[in-house]
């Protein structure tokens, strides 16, 4: 059995929080395989987790438990989910935090963690701010060990609250998606997944009244210069070469981005400015 946990959260570097929670982790599971998936999530957004998640989790053996903690409404009456997915576990806040294919009822089966239930296993009680520690730890240490299974901590269900990001829109030759997320390069991340260029002749991304070209890498940039690209996660991603996007555009996560095919790049030509 695998004993894999991986974290993710918006906790940051700043204080002892993920430092803890691997402790409350390691007191019952001392074998565990703990990974920092990022601890950079952009605060109390949930989708960004759920975007990483979804592009992450197959880099783990099957088996691994997966839990995210962005938790705005920590302490509420929200529902913490297990969600058996693709051959892992994942241990969320229900709150649209998980991404859209784990909707797939034909894929995934999924519990609510009854508070009768957690009350039972001896855990100390929660406190109001920090279930990472008191709840989502000893959760995930059950589960690593083999002590409990998903579906022991609660009620089966078939609907969770729906993903918090949108899926791309696909129309009249272009696709509308949004910047998820900005890597430690300034490099803007999107939404929009490489399968669904498959249509698209010598397509262009456009944002915020520029367009650039796609690109296999961005060495094949010069200095400065911006480009689009499909990274290493097959979505795609605006940069400037050895330089940040994000700073240079002065655009952020939530930007509207739309990838263009070649037919509508020509209507546009005389109508939108081309960065160098």
């Amino acid at each position: 059995m695998t004993q894999v946990i991986t974290l993710t959260t918006d906790f940051g570097h700043k204080g002892p929080f993920v430092a803890v929670m691997k402790g409350a982790i390691l007191q019952r599971a001392p074998d565990a395989r703990i990974v920092d998936l990022t601890h950079e999530i952009h605060v109390h957004w949930p989708a960004e987790a759920g975007f990483w998640l979804a592009r992450a989790y197959r880099y783990f053996p099957t088996g691994s438990i997966h839990v995210a903690v962005v938790d705005p409404g920590v302490g509420t009456q929200r529902d913490i989910v297990a969600v058996e997915f693709d051959g892992h576990v994942f241990l969320a806040p229900d709150n649209g935090l998980l991404p859209t294919q784990f909707e797939n009822l034909a894929q995934r089966r999924a519990w609510h963690l009854s508070e009768h239930w957690r009350a039972s296993r001896g855990w100390s009680q929660p406190s109001n701010t920090f279930h990472g520690r008191d709840i989502f730890a000893p959760l995930a240490a059950e589960l690593a060990t083999g002590l409990i299974e998903p579906a022991d901590i609660g009620p089966a269900v078939s609907e969770l609250v729906p993903s918090l990001l949108e899926e791309p829109v696909v129309n009249d030759g272009q696709i509308q998606g949004t910047v998820v997320t900005i890597d430690h390069f300034g490099n803007l991340i999107t939404n929009i997944d490489q399968r669904l260029l498959a249509d698209f002749q010598a397509p262009q991304v456009t944002v915020a009244g520029h367009r650039f070209d796609i690109r296999s890498t961005y060495g094949n940039a010069m200095p400065g210069d911006f480009l689009a690209l499909i990274n290493s996660f097959e979505v795609v991603e605006i940069a400037r070469a050895e330089g940040s996007a994000a700073d240079s555009l002065g655009l952020g996560r939530g930007a509207p981005v739309t990838v263009l095919g070649s037919d509508r790049c020509n209507y546009l030509n005389n109508n939108e400015l081309r960065l160098k």
